[in-house]
């Protein structure tokens, strides 16, 4: 189950930022922004600062940091889509759908009529994701929690 870590994955060049992300918010031990290959307009994911390629080898503060800025985030990414639901998920392994091996979870934006778009099919403008970004920003600081 556990895999060794590859520190070159693109989430670990996101955050020492050698490749860029559009950012939504960042803490001590999280980092949050905004999928560059979306499923729903709004998609976000929030990473844990310390290395680790999946459930299996995060340590548990880790963890907790990680599921905290998820509720912070997720009334905000809410809000800000003005979407009728939210779907978080996260995946362990190729064969569920884990892409990047650097532990990550997903905020959907859930629309009622509207299915999701393939994940991986496409990369959207930067300037959609910068304005997404933007709203969830502005949502949070609405919300008190623009820290």
């Amino acid at each position: 189950m556990n895999m060794i870590y590859d520190p070159d994955n693109i989430f670990a060049k996101i955050l020492r930022g050698e490749m860029p992300a559009v950012k939504v918010y960042e803490d001590a031990a999280t980092l949050a922004f905004m999928d560059v290959m979306p499923q729903s307009p709004g998609h976000t994911l929030v990473i844990p600062k310390a290395p680790a390629t999946n459930i299996y080898d995060l340590p548990v503060e880790a963890a907790a940091a990680v599921m905290r800025t998820v509720h912070r985030l997720a009334p905000a990414v809410q809000a800000a889509m003005r979407a009728d639901g939210i779907m978080v998920c996260q995946y362990n392994g190729a064969a569920a759908g884990q892409s990047v091996f650097h532990y990550h979870m997903h905020i959907v934006p859930r629309y009622v009529g509207q299915s999701l778009g393939n994940h991986g099919s496409g990369m959207a403008p930067a300037e959609t994701l910068k304005a997404y970004a933007d709203k969830i920003s502005a949502a949070l600081a609405a919300a008190g929690h623009a820290d």
